[in-house]
C-alpha cells in the first residue's frame, strides 16, 4: 500500500486542558507512521465553515448523528468566539507512512453508546454524555481525523490553503490579566527523542504542561548544518575557554602516565591554552553534527542549508515569566546534577544528549525563532503541497 498523509487536528479545550503530551505519545508509539508536520492554527469563520461542511460523510464509520454533533462541535468551538470575535488556538499534526489514515484513525478511535474504557484517544480524552433519553447533555472529541485518505486529502489541502493566513506563530489568542505581562520562549525537543519511535517526545511535552503555559507555535524541524552553527554560535567561545582547565589536567595526566615524570602546574596551563581551544571546537562540531546530522567540514558548501537528517519539535510557549518556568521544568544542562522531576534528571543522558533546549531569555528566544525560521517558513503548506502536486 502506497504512503498517505494523515492528520489529527487537537482541539481548543484539549490544548487548554494540557493533554497535548498524552496524545502525542499515543499517535507516535502506536501508529508506526512518521510525524512529518506540526502547525498552530487560530481558524477563521471561513476555514471553520469550508472544513465544517466536508465532516459528515457515507465513509465515516461513526453513526451519522455522531458525525453531526462533530460537525456541530466544529462550527460552535473552532471558530472565532462569536461575542468577542477572539480566535481560539488548534493544533494540527500530519503524520505520513503506509495506510496512514487507517492507523491513525485507529488510535483516535470513534464514539459509541457504549462507554468503554482507555484504549483509544477519545476512549480516553473525549466525552459523550447522554441523559436517560438518549439526549446528549454533553460533548467533547478531544481530536478531529479523516476516516478515509480520501476526506484525509480533501480537508489537508482546505487547512494548506488557509495556514499561511490562519496559521503559525499565533498572536493575540490568549486574554492576560491587566497586571500580567507575558513573555515567549522557545523549546526544542532535541534529536534523541527521535531515534525510534517512541512516547518521549509527548511525555516530554507533558512535563512542560506543568507550567501553565500556552503553545502558540509548533514546527517539525530538519536543522541544517548552517542553523546548527549560527544557533549554538554563542556557546563555541564558552567551550574554547572554560574546558582549558580539565583539557589540561586530563593532557598532563596522560603525559606523566607517558613518561613517568610529574609536569609542573605553568605545564598543565600550558597544556590547557594549546590543546583548550581545539577541544572547545571539537566539542562545539559535536554539538552540530548531533543536532544536524553534519559538520561544517564535511558538508559542501552549497549543502549548508539544506535541511539536516535529524528531526526536532520547536515549540513556542506563552505567558507570565514564560523563560523561567519553562527552564526550572527542564532542569541544568547537565543530567546529572538536574533534581528529581525535570526533564533533563528523567529523559537526559549527557550534557550534550538531554532532551530538549530552552531559551534563556526573552532577548535569546526572539533570535532563536528567527534562525530556524518560525512564523516564517511554512512546513505545513509545503508537505501537503508537494504530497498531493498541488493545492
Amino acid at each position: 500500500m502506497p504512503d498517505q498523509l494523515a492528520y489529527v487536528i487537537l482541539t481548543p479545550y484539549t490544548l487548554l486542558k494540557s493533554r497535548t503530551g498524552g496524545i502525542f505519545a499515543r499517535l507516535i508509539t502506536r501508529t508506526g507512521v512518521e510525524l512529518v508536520a506540526a502547525r498552530m492554527f487560530a481558524p477563521s469563520r471561513e476555514l471553520v465553515d469550508e472544513y465544517a461542511q466536508r465532516i459528515v460523510s457515507s465513509a465515516d464509520p461513526q453513526d451519522r448523528r455522531i458525525q453531526e454533533l462533530i460537525r456541530d462541535y466544529v462550527l460552535q468551538n473552532l471558530a472565532p468566539n462569536a461575542s468577542t470575535g477572539e480566535r481560539r488556538r488548534v493544533m494540527m499534526l500530519v503524520f505520513r507512512g503506509e495506510d496512514a489514515v487507517r492507523k491513525v484513525r485507529s488510535v483516535v478511535g470513534s464514539f459509541t453508546s457504549v462507554p468503554r474504557g482507555g484504549e483509544t484517544i477519545r476512549d480516553s480524552f473525549g466525552d459523550l454524555i447522554l441523559d436517560e433519553q438518549g439526549q446528549v447533555r454533553y460533548f467533547e472529541p478531544a481530536v478531529l481525523a479523516a476516516p478515509t485518505a480520501e476526506e484525509a486529502a480533501e480537508k489537508l489541502r482546505i487547512w494548506a490553503r488557509y495556514s499561511a493566513k490562519d496559521g503559525g506563530l499565533l498572536e493575540n489568542v490568549i486574554r492576560y490579566a491587566a497586571d500580567q505581562k507575558p513573555e515567549r520562549t522557545l523549546v526544542l525537543i532535541k534529536p534523541d527523542n527521535f531515534r525510534f519511535p517512541s512516547g518521549r517526545p509527548g511525555n516530554v511535552i507533558d512535563f512542560f504542561s506543568r507550567t501553565g503555559l500556552y503553545i502558540v507555535s509548533i514546527k517539525v524541524h530538519r536543522m541544517s548544518v548552517a542553523e546548527a552553527v549560527d544557533f549554538y554560535g554563542p556557546v563555541r567561545e564558552i567551550l574554547r575557554t572554560k574546558l582549558k582547565e580539565m583539557v589540561g589536567n586530563r593532557a598532563a595526566k596522560a603525559l606523566e602516565g607517558e613518561f613517568g615524570f610529574s609536569l609542573t602546574s605553568d605545564t598543565v596551563n600550558q597544556l590547557g591554552d594549546l590543546l583548550g581551544p581545539s577541544f572547545g571546537d571539537n566539542q562545539f562540531d559535536n554539538i552540530v553534527r548531533f543536532m544536524s546530522g553534519g559538520v561544517p567540514s564535511q558538508c559542501p558548501a552549497e549543502r549548508m542549508t539544506e535541511p539536516g537528517s535529524e528531526k526536532c519539535i520547536a515549540l513556542v510557549y506563552e505567558g507570565p515569566d514564560a523563560v523561567r518556568k519553562i527552564r526550572d521544568v527542564l532542569g541544568p544542562t547537565d543530567p546529572s546534577k538536574a533534581p528529581p522531576g525535570s526533564i533533563r534528571r528523567e529523559f537526559g543522558s549527557s550534557i550534550m544528549v538531554n532532551a530538549a533546549h530552552a531559551s534563556d531569555s526573552p532577548e535569546n528566544a526572539k533570535r532563536e525563532m528567527g534562525i530556524i525560521r518560525l512564523g516564517q517558513e511554512n512546513i505545513f503548506q509545503k508537505v501537503v503541497e508537494e504530497f498531493y502536486g498541488g493545492l
